[in-house]
């Protein structure tokens, strides 16, 4: 008898379907049919999105697209509110909070509204190229948000959105953040001292075919250099009573950055240079200007330019050996140097790399190649590097694209259905484990 009953069964247990996924439980492979379900849904939101112009300085446009997302979270169950920066000249932030068990980990989804184009600007309007959509801010980062609500609407359908404690943060101007950056991103530093893990749907790195993923980001800071000289005919150039002229004071300075500075992580430029009997530059120092002549010894020139480096501590040690550098002035030359902070670094950290391994784990899952850690150098400044120094983040879970910041910018639309279910599935799995909180 017990024979003839396990030859009834075997036939049975061969029959069984064999999983699409066999590394995903069965809720998460319902969660991946879900998004691919869903992924047309979300093209079409992009769509709509790309088509309102929402450079950063458009306030309206940013509303509007603000007014384009909100129902979006709202019906995931997101509480949502508006933040206006008016205080910075910004239109303001969009944070949506879910409240999911108690006790579980606390994750912080980032992405921004605005774009680089401005309403003056010609590129303005979406074509679709087969799987490419070109648009102003098709990949950055009206793509990632799309992926984020994508994700977090599959995650709703499927049931694992309830128990996951999630806050978003869509900033109106990351682009080109408002002045000063303790206004402009105070609610996303508050939001960051609440959260475990950091999640940021800026755009997926794509190299050679393979994807990365990204797990620090350098800095990104601006300075100006003024140098001073004493003015007088050019025939009395270097001599005693007349020194060397700002000019050359501003070129020796230029030049020992260039053959003194460099370091593994860390870039520097000089982006704009003038020199004469009188120098002005812009507020924003996007315009710098001269005048004087050729037989004029120049009493003043100014330089401004920046540099991106990987850690605070290289930040500090660089700045200090930049102040050194403009300290030591040729004859009667004199030289200052002011640093402008903007964008923090993201340093490369074990807690960020254990979050790409737990990605790493779901690509697996999903026979997804290994994706491994992206240089820091190819990749720029972002909002995340602001709450790098308080919790664990991961970068770049928006689709694939390029020429972003151009009127190039294209997004790949077949990155979509792999980067909703990435997200989904690591939200999915983070929102079962325990708050550190």
């Amino acid at each position: 008898m017990m024979t003839r009953k396990f030859a009834l069964l075997a036939p049975l247990v061969l029959a069984l379907p064999t999983p699409a996924f066999a590394g995903l439980s069965g809720i998460e492979q319902t969660l991946v049919t879900q998004a691919d379900t869903d992924t047309p849904l979300a093209i079409g939101l992009l769509e709509r999105l790309v088509a309102q112009n929402s450079g950063t300085r458009n306030i309206a446009g940013v509303k509007k697209v603000r007014d384009l997302v909100e129902p979006e979270l709202a019906a995931l169950g997101f509480a949502t509110r508006w933040v206006p920066m008016d205080a910075v000249h910004r239109a303001g932030h969009l944070i949506a909070t879910h409240k999911g068990r108690p006790g579980t980990t606390r994750m912080l989804l980032i992405g921004h509204l605005d774009t680089v184009f401005e309403p003056a600007s010609p590129f303005q309007t979406a074509t679709r190229e087969g799987d490419i959509l070109h648009g102003p801010g098709a990949s950055d980062d009206k793509g990632g948000v799309v992926v984020m609500i994508a994700a977090l609407r599959a995650m709703k359908t499927v049931g694992t959105l309830a128990h996951a404690n999630i806050e978003v943060v869509l900033t109106g101007d990351e682009e080109a953040a408002g002045d000063p950056i303790s206004v402009s991103r105070a609610d996303l530093i508050e939001a960051a001292h609440h959260a475990d893990v950091a999640l940021d749907f800026e755009g997926l790195s794509v190299q050679n075919g393979q994807d990365y993923g990204s797990i620090a980001r350098r800095s990104a800071g601006s300075y100006t250099i003024t140098a001073t000289g004493k003015s007088s005919h050019s025939g009395q150039i270097f001599a005693p009573g007349v020194g060397d002229g700002a000019v050359y004071e501003l070129a020796r300075i230029i030049t020992a950055f260039h053959d003194q500075l460099p370091e593994p992580d860390l870039t520097f430029n000089i982006g704009l240079m003038a020199g004469g009997a009188t120098v002005t530059m812009a507020p924003d120092e996007a315009q710098i200007g001269a005048t004087g002549k050729t037989n004029i010894v120049p009493p003043i020139a100014m330089a401004s330019g920046d540099f991106r480096a990987l850690t605070e501590s290289q930040i500090d040690r660089v700045k200090d050996r930049m102040i050194a550098i403009v300290a030591r002035h040729l004859p009667q030359t004199d030289a200052q140097i002011v640093f402008h902070e903007a964008y923090p670094p993201m340093a490369p950290t074990p807690g960020n790399q254990a979050l790409l391994d737990r990605l790493n784990a779901i690509n697996t899952d999903l026979n997804l190649p290994v994706m491994p850690a992206l240089d820091p150098l190819k990749r720029g400044a972002g909002d995340i590097s602001f709450v790098a120094r308080y919790v664990d983040g991961l970068v770049g879970l928006g689709p694939s694209s390029r020429g972003d910041h151009t009127p190039e910018e294209r997004v790949d639309l077949s990155s979509f259905p792999r980067q909703i279910k990435r997200a989904a599935l690591l939200m999915t799995r983070l929102s079962k484990e325990t708050s550190r909180h």
